[in-house]
């Protein structure tokens, strides 16, 4: 009879102590991810971008790649090309012959390319998910939620390799029920990039016709 109390009362308190232990595993891991690419000079990605809403019967896929160093980046994607060149964003849409310079904004919501490796470490809880097994590679998920019940953002899962401790997956899923998954199809790292990879040459664009809209 004390056994099977003492078994109801490990099978009551087990689940809190339980998601205690396997959110802050995450946790490391995540930062296990962190340190090992802010060891790196630069980084390139390229990646392939789902978006689909079953409701709104929207279903979409490309593909991109960006560049990170530091905190710069170069993007390129959907026909669109935005670089931060650590002061401002300049986005060039040649189908429009339009470059919009933007200054920098902390408040944004969404996760830029220079926050993609650092936006987990506030605003969030963590998860333990699970691990996957991708033509032999260990790929182990971490659920993330956003700790602001008035975020748009229900969840999001990063799949992380085990063994290189590179992100392999980004599933966002919102509260409208749209679900975006970026996977990653190369990760390259110290790379030689050109000089001029991240300065925006405005007399280039002006030259070639392009209308410069400054916010």
């Amino acid at each position: 009879m004390k056994r099977n109390a003492f078994l109801i009362l490990l099978i009551c308190l087990a689940p809190g102590r339980i998601n205690a232990q396997d959110g802050a595993r995450a946790k490391a891991l995540l930062d296990e991810v962190y340190n090992k690419v802010m060891g790196y000079e630069n980084i390139v990605v390229d990646f392939k971008f789902d978006l689909y809403n079953s409701e709104a019967d929207v279903s979409q896929e490309t593909r991109g790649n960006v560049t990170l160093k530091g905190d710069m980046y170069y993007l390129n994607y959907m026909g669109a090309e935005q670089l931060y060149d650590g002061k401002k964003v300049y986005t060039i849409v040649p189908e429009n012959e339009e470059v919009t310079i933007d200054d920098k904004s902390e408040d944004s919501g969404t996760v830029s390319p220079s926050k993609m490796l650092t936006f987990y470490k506030e605003g969030h809880t963590y998860d333990w998910d699970i691990l996957q097994n991708v033509q032999g590679r260990k790929i182990q998920y971490v659920r993330l939620t956003p700790i602001d019940s008035n975020s748009e953002v229900a969840s999001i899962l990063l799949g992380i390799d085990v063994e290189t401790k590179h992100i392999y997956k980004l599933i966002e899923t919102g509260k409208n029920g749209t679900k975006t998954t970026i996977s990653v199809n190369s990760f390259k790292t110290d790379q030689p990039l050109s000089k001029t990879l991240f300065t925006f040459d405005e007399k280039k664009y002006t030259e070639e016709g392009y209308y410069i809209i400054r916010n």
